[in-house]
């Protein structure tokens, strides 16, 4: 069960000349980073009737070294995830890419947005205090955070028409989850979700029960429609689109990915199949099986091996067979049903 009590009051959203601004929101309560420091997310108050609830990204963690709260380049980081949010960066601090919310091309210019950093290490999917030795407990609260950002996301924009669920890289991992808690908060709103950047997470039942079970307690902390007739084993990461599609079957799902990044996955590799494994069979087969379940996930893979996709203006620069990103994302929410981009020359450089 999330814990009660991770919501704040709001405060004004505005700039004196009118412009939307970004506000800090702590909520406090239960809410928390990995180690038990506040926690926070952000709010840009434009369109009441559209918005973006953003998945930010920020690394994984599961054993006491991956966890381990020794900072490398920065305050509150490690090689592999974000303990604490000493270091990260506002969204008002990043003006290109998405974060460039007045360009024309820009699909969602004039969205409002709830920003959710992760600072917990469990892809917003953790609601346990996970002992890893004698002198490392973590805090993985990314569901109750991600939560309590939701439920103030509901509050707030109650007459929403349209809730786009995005995630990056890790954050992406949970968005069809989101999308699914969206739709029961907000039944009235078309709610669509692009997670990019996770499609090659396996689905691998000793993984599945040996971070989503046990090291990260997220089995036990979703609403019993994302593990409905799932054992823990079976409940992997690509499960996560079909059991939003079954509990929701109006929400539109799309994914992202760059065919050979390096990144995106590079925690979770022993758990693919092949050595070393085929990132690009692995997205594809994963896509196949979820649409082997009955349902439609729009996707766009992109040749390469980049990374960044919604930082900088690349993003705007991104075209496979002729289509751009930023055009098919405008059709994806505007209730056009873009075909499939698959890049036909996928060479990793």
């Amino acid at each position: 069960m999330v814990l009660a009590g991770c919501d704040a009051p709001r405060s004004s959203r505005d700039s004196a000349a009118g412009s939307p601004v970004w506000e800090k929101v702590v909520p406090g309560g239960d809410c928390r980073c990995a180690d038990g420091s506040a926690f926070s997310y952000w709010e840009r108050r434009a369109d009441p009737t559209r918005v973006v609830l953003f998945l930010n990204g920020g690394g994984v963690c599961f054993d006491a070294r991956m966890c381990a709260f020794t900072s490398t380049d920065s305050p509150g980081e490690n090689d592999f995830y974000n303990w604490n949010q000493q270091s990260a960066q506002s969204p008002d601090d990043q003006q290109s890419g998405f974060f460039a919310l007045t360009r024309a091309d820009n699909p969602f210019t004039g969205y409002s947005v709830i920003y959710v950093s992760s600072c917990t290490g469990d892809a917003h999917l953790g609601n346990v205090a996970q002992t890893y030795s004698p002198t490392l407990t973590v805090q993985h609260r990314g569901y109750v955070n991600g939560t309590a950002a939701l439920d103030y996301l509901a509050t707030h924009y109650p007459n929403a028409a349209q809730v786009v669920g995005i995630g990056k890289t890790a954050g992406s991992i949970a968005a069809p989850l989101y999308g699914g808690l969206v739709a029961d908060r907000l039944p009235h709103a078309k709610v669509t979700v692009f997670g990019a950047q996770s499609g090659a997470w396996p689905d691998n039942p000793d993984f599945n029960a040996t971070v989503l079970g046990r090291a990260w307690g997220a089995y036990d902390a979703v609403p019993a429609w994302a593990v409905d007739g799932l054992t823990v084993r079976d409940w992997g990461v690509p499960r996560f689109w079909v059991q939003a599609a079954h509990h929701t079957p109006g929400l539109t799902l799309s994914r992202f990915d760059y065919a050979f990044d390096p990144h995106a996955a590079a925690e979770v590799t022993r758990w693919m199949p092949g050595n070393p494994p085929n990132l690009l069979a692995v997205i594809d087969a994963n896509e196949a099986a979820i649409e082997a379940a009955g349902l439609i996930l729009h996707s766009y893979t992109a040749p390469g091996a980049s990374h960044g996709l919604f930082e900088n203006d690349s993003y705007y620069d991104i075209k496979v067979n002729n289509v751009r990103l930023v055009d098919w994302l405008d059709a994806l929410v505007t209730n056009e049903s873009p075909d499939d981009v698959h890049c036909d020359r996928c060479d990793p450089l």
